[in-house]
Order: structure tokens, then C-alpha cells, then sequence
């Protein structure tokens, strides 16, 4: 199979969240075109079973497959956990998930001792991140919190509100009490809880975020792949939503940070 250096990447999550990955993407490689599609009308794919995740996340990325994209992003920690090895065994390009480039920044630090994972409690009950970490880093230890609150206060904007920062350490109080020197947010909603972390934790606790870890892997990935797109041509953004809401354009741009076209109604 050829595959186009020219096309475009194509970046899938259950709902808006994984515009994080699409912004530091576009940080990253300025030149590439990008669709998006956020299966909004099926969300939270975290409460939904294994297998029911594995068919939504092929029927995703047969729509990107169909849109002629040269590889698949995968930027969902739910879909990934569950769906990733079945992706990349179905279709013939590259597909790309959140865990393991997450994972890897993760161990990048020889001195990691101890990892704290904070993601929904679809990624938690998966158990992704712990077991990717134990199959490279047995001597690491990990503890997995669900934190189902966070992503409510993240699209209702509530980023600096003090109720928000309550949550937070309650959540983290029995990770820092066991002495955690990582902490991985496992969640693409999450990078944008980066400013108030690191004003609640300092230098003590380094932070990985699954959305720049992802950008990066991606990157490295289409350089060794001789996949970078050369056009002069501008790039562009297409985001396509199975659902569409004033709320959720709203949210689309909390995440991206920028103005974009219009949004255009996806149907699987």
C-alpha cells in the first residue's frame, strides 16, 4: 500500500476532548492537514463495554480511512486502551494511540520510581497504563485514581475556580501521600489542568500530559515513516462532529485555543 505523504493526518476521540492532541499537533508540525471527528453523539465512550468501544472506534476510523488520510491518531485513552491492537491489525497505515507515547515519556526519566495515573474509569478499569508500564519498568510502581469529576469542570470553564482545585486535591491527596513522583494525565481533557497542577504541585511531581507525548510520537513517527507533508500549500483544519451543538463549538474552541472554519456534521 502507498500511502500519500500529502494527505492529510486523521485524529479521532469520542467527543471534543481530543482537539487538545489536534493543537499540539499543529504546534508541532505547522505543515500538516488535519481531520478531525469527534463522535459526539455517542459520548462518553468510557461507560460503554470493550467491545462496543472497539466497533465505534473502527467505524471512526473507516470515516477517516474513507476522507484518504495517511495515518490515524488514535486520541482517546478509553478507545485506545481498548480498540488499538485491533486498529492497527484492520487497517493498512499507521495508527497511533495516546498510552504509549504517554508511557514512554513517562519512563524517559530513569529515576521514575513511582507513577500516578489520573484518567476516567474507563482507562483506569484497563488497566492500559499500568500494564504498559510493568512490561518495560517491573520495578516502577503505579496507582491508577478514576477522577470522573474533572472532565465536567474542564468543559463547563471552570478551570481556575477554587471548587475545581478542592476536587483536585482530594483526588491527589493518596497519590502524594504514597510518595508519587510522576503523574500522568490520562485523559486528552487534561493538559488543560497543566497551569493549576503544576501552581498545586511545584517542582515536586513531573507531569505527562497524553496530548504533547502523542503530537511528539506522531511526529517522530511520520519523519521515519518519510511521511511529512512538503506542500507549500496551507494546511488545513476539518473538524467534523457526529453531533452538533452551539456547546459543543464552544468547547472546540476552549480546547483548540483559536479560531477555526466551519464545522461540518459527520455521518458513520
Amino acid at each position: 500500500m502507498t500511502i500519500d505523504n500529502q494527505a492529510p493526518l486523521g485524529v479521532f476521540d469520542s467527543g471534543v476532548g481530543g482537539l487538545t492532541v489536534v493543537r499540539a499537533l499543529r504546534e508541532m508540525l505547522p505543515n500538516e492537514s488535519i481531520i478531525y471527528l469527534g463522535d459526539t453523539a455517542r459520548l462518553p465512550y468510557g461507560s460503554k463495554s470493550p467491545d462496543t468501544i472497539r466497533r465505534f472506534a473502527v467505524e471512526d476510523t473507516q470515516f477517516l480511512v474513507d476522507h484518504h488520510v495517511k495515518a490515524v491518531v488514535v486520541a482517546c485513552n478509553t478507545a485506545t486502551a481498548h480498540a488499538l491492537p485491533h486498529l492497527q491489525k484492520t487497517f493498512r497505515m499507521p495508527v497511533i494511540g495516546v498510552v504509549e507515547p504517554g508511557v514512554e515519556a513517562t519512563l524517559a526519566d530513569t529515576a521514575t520510581q513511582r507513577v500516578g495515573i489520573m484518567a476516567t474509569a474507563g482507562t483506569i478499569r484497563s488497566c492500559a497504563y499500568q500494564h504498559a508500564i510493568a512490561m518495560q519498568r517491573p520495578d516502577v510502581i503505579t496507582e491508577g485514581k478514576a477522577t470522573p469529576l474533572l472532565v465536567p469542570f474542564i468543559e463547563e470553564g471552570w478551570i481556575d475556580h477554587p471548587a475545581l482545585e478542592l476536587v483536585l486535591r482530594e483526588y491527589l491527596k493518596p497519590m502524594l501521600d504514597h510518595g508519587i513522583d510522576t503523574l500522568v494525565l490520562g485523559c486528552t481533557h487534561y493538559p488543560l489542568l497543566m497551569p493549576v497542577l503544576k501552581r498545586m504541585l511545584g517542582n515536586k511531581v513531573r507531569l505527562v500530559d497524553s496530548a504533547s507525548t502523542c503530537a511528539a510520537h506522531t511526529k517522530r513517527m511520520l519523519e521515519a515513516e518519510n511521511l511529512l507533508r512538503t506542500s507549500k500549500a496551507r494546511p488545513v483544519l476539518e473538524i467534523h462532529l457526529t453531533d452538533y451543538s452551539e456547546q459543543f463549538e464552544a468547547l472546540a474552541h476552549r480546547f483548540l485555543g483559536y479560531e477555526f472554519g466551519k464545522i461540518k456534521k459527520a455521518v458513520l
